[in-house]
């Protein structure tokens, strides 16, 4: 077994970077400012950064076609509610879920007689943050002398790894120690990737050599985790495409000694899908799913031209919720996965179309 450290593990970290008044992700990027004139303050407004302005490109490619439908549209009938439908499916929504918004949207229509497309919009963003919604996850439960322990899995060039390292950095940020395993042993330069990680980021790296037993690697790096007391272990894992099965049952093996070592773990399995690869997205899941029980998303590259009306639908199907949104190559390119903050970058007021 081999511990990867950089020169940043030897300085003094017994206490946890302060955080007083920073607040969360959601809070920093969701302040408010006072706008001032001469005559004092002349009104408050809430600052559209972080998630709003980096999801740019996709709202476009979400919205364009929603938005200019809309414009041209001179009445709520039948026809409008089929092209209604048709772009909400070319938004990556998918067919199932498309049809169910728009049976809601036909029966407010009819209950409540509304004619203004401005309001249909909003009903239609209600909708969705209501299918995206969860209850908040506990981002760390840490049981005395047991880290939290989150598996990383997902198919090759998704950014799994990148990914991973970008949740390193998020808990470093709230003062805890973490850990990472190098257990994509499939490939060599997958190690090297995730200790050059470590490297950047002041993280131990548990490896062994190219080739190595995936499963013994994590079981190596969950007992040194839990004997330097660490707080996170987070574990790499090959890309595998979900039709190899040897692979397959690999991440099965490494599922299976980790609840033997200690019931319970890992606390989350997180699959890591690219946004731009659409509907696709559906076998992967399901195949994940069945094979480690996967009860977290990230989803990657939201930052360039995919639809991401994928997230609603995964969610939708499948009743996991999204733990954490890529929205750039930066480590610091991670947010948070907030319904109503998502779908409000998705769909910005009607009246306003982009910001």
């Amino acid at each position: 077994m081999k511990f990867f450290r950089s020169k940043k593990d030897h300085q003094d970290t017994d206490e946890p970077a302060s955080k007083e008044g920073q607040g969360s992700v959601y809070e920093q990027e969701n302040k408010t400012e006072n706008v001032v004139d001469d005559g004092g303050i002349k009104e408050t407004k809430t600052r559209k950064e972080g998630l709003f302005s980096r999801l740019s490109k996709t709202r476009k490619a979400f919205s364009e076609g929603l938005f200019g439908f809309l414009e041209r549209s001179s009445s709520i009938d039948d026809d409008f509610f089929e092209e209604l439908e048709d772009q909400l499916v070319l938004a990556d929504l998918g067919a199932d879920t498309s049809e169910e918004i728009v049976i809601r949207l036909r029966d407010d229509v009819r209950k409540y007689s509304l004619t203004d497309s401005g309001e249909l919009v909003e009903r239609l963003k209600a909708y969705l943050i209501d299918m995206l919604s969860f209850p908040e996850p506990i981002d760390f439960v840490k049981k005395e002398g047991s880290p939290y322990v989150i598996l990383m899995v997902g198919v090759n060039g998704v950014g799994k790894t990148t990914t991973l390292a970008k949740i390193s950095k998020h808990y470093q940020d709230q003062g805890q120690s973490v850990m990472m395993a190098a257990c994509d042993t499939f490939r060599a330069a997958a190690i090297e990737q995730l200790q050059s990680w470590g490297e950047k980021l002041g993280v131990t790296v548990v490896a062994q050599s190219h080739g190595a037993d995936a499963a013994a690697v994590a079981f190596d790096a969950y007992s040194a985790a839990c004997a330097r007391g660490m707080d996170v272990l987070l574990i790499d894992t090959a890309g595998r495409q979900h039709t190899h099965g040897d692979l397959m049952e690999q991440l099965k093996k490494i599922k299976k000694v980790l609840d033997k070592t200690n019931a319970g773990i890992p606390h989350e399995v997180l699959l890591t899908v690219d946004a731009g690869n659409g509907q696709n997205i559906h076998s992967q899941v399901e195949s994940f799913s069945k094979m480690v029980d996967v009860n977290g998303l990230c989803v990657t590259k939201l930052d360039g031209t995919a639809k991401g009306g994928v997230v609603i639908s995964v969610i939708r199907k499948f009743g996991i919720p999204v733990r954490y949104l890529g929205v750039g190559e930066k480590v610091t390119d991670l947010k948070q996965f907030f319904a109503a903050e998502f779908i409000d970058a998705m769909l910005p007021d009607f009246s306003s179309k982009d910001d």
